[in-house]
């Protein structure tokens, strides 16, 4: 599922204060990058089963791994997980509505939190 008209694809922001934020917002970039890309992901496990909300990025300039580059984020994902295949982010995926809405008010703080830097 894509979270459409957040205004976070809107965002370019430097990535140390990017991870500092969505660590914030239980958004985890871990391993997740190479030196063009990040993933930020906050896992959600309920009775419907487990969810990860997603966040990635890029950097047409500067070096991930040397923490000098700006991030310019993408449309957020929420997709479902299934073992042993992996994440589905697919239109065909049945989202409960309340993680819907949680999904929705975290991308809203991060926004928020996020556009205040930008400005």
């Amino acid at each position: 599922m894509r979270f459409e008209n957040t205004e976070i694809e809107t965002l370019q922001i430097e990535l140390d204060r990017l991870d500092d934020i969505m660590k914030e917002h239980g958004l985890i970039r871990a391993g997740q990058w190479d030196w063009e890309r990040v993933t930020y992901d906050r896992k959600f496990e309920n009775r419907e089963g487990t969810f990860y909300l997603r966040i990635s990025g890029f950097t047409e300039n500067g070096d991930i791994g040397g923490h000098d580059a700006d991030i310019k984020l993408l449309t957020p994902l929420l997709g479902k997980y299934y073992y042993p295949h992996g994440v589905e982010y697919g239109e065909d995926e049945e989202f409960p509505e309340h993680l819907v809405q949680t999904c929705e008010k975290v991308l809203a703080a991060v926004y928020a939190e996020l556009s205040l830097i930008t400005e």
